[in-house]
Formats: C-alpha cells, structure tokens, sequence
C-alpha cells in the first residue's frame, strides 16, 4: 500500500476535518516502521516510541483511559533522526514541522487503532478494515 493510499485511510479514522496532513504524514511514519513491529506498523511504532522514552504516553493512547499529549519535541527526541528525516523530505517539511504534525495526530490515531485497549495484530490494512 502506498503511503498516499495509507494517508487517505488515516485521514478517515481521523475524521478527515482538515487532518489530512497529519494523516498523510502518519502515514508515512507508520509505512516507514511497518518491518519494526514484525509486520504490524502500529506495534513497530509504539515500540519506538517506548524505547525513546514515551512509554507512559503511548500506553495512554492504547489504554482506554484519557490520552496524554504529546509534543514535537518528543517526537523528535524519541524517533531515530534518520526516521524522522526520512518522514519530512516525504512530506516536504523540516524535521521539526514534521515532528510536530506527528505529535498533534499520534494519539488520537493511535486511540482510534486500539478500541479494545491493546494493539491488535496483522497488517495496518487489516487495523482499518481495509485487508
């Protein structure tokens, strides 16, 4: 699946509302970690995100729970530099723009992809119903 075909699926979960930037840029991210996660894009990114530090917060975003927030910065410090470079020059932003699109779409994707309050397994088609 494209990253372009991808970011039209996660600008649906998301609602569209002018999320579709974010949404592309998602993503791109989860394409670019999908061999992270054995498969399963979501799992490869989460696990990142953990291992930079952002265990609390994206265990918020799956748990059922209120979802805590997240910064670019976070983003930046928690992504590998060449992921996250890798990402922007997809979508023709700076690390940073980049860093903060992901952070502002992140959790309520994330949220919207474990309604039962764990990651489920298979491919990211198969997480939005699309496999």
């Amino acid at each position: 699946m494209a990253d372009n075909d991808l970011g039209s699926l996660l600008g649906g979960l998301l609602g569209g509302g002018g999320k579709g930037g974010g949404a592309n840029i998602l993503g791109a991210l989860l394409g670019t970690l999908g061999s992270d996660g054995g498969g399963n894009p979501l799992a490869g990114l989460l696990n990142q995100l953990r291992d930079g530090g952002l265990g609390e917060k994206a265990d918020s975003w799956v748990g059922t729970g209120q979802n805590a927030s997240l910064s670019g910065p976070e983003v930046a410090q928690a992504l590998p530099t060449q992921t996250l470079d890798h990402i922007a020059q997809q979508a023709g932003l700076s690390p940073e723009q980049a860093a903060d699109e992901i952070a502002g779409v992140l959790p309520e994707a994330v949220d919207k992809l474990t309604p039962q309050g764990e990651v489920p397994q298979g491919s990211l088609e198969d997480l939005l119903g699309r496999g």
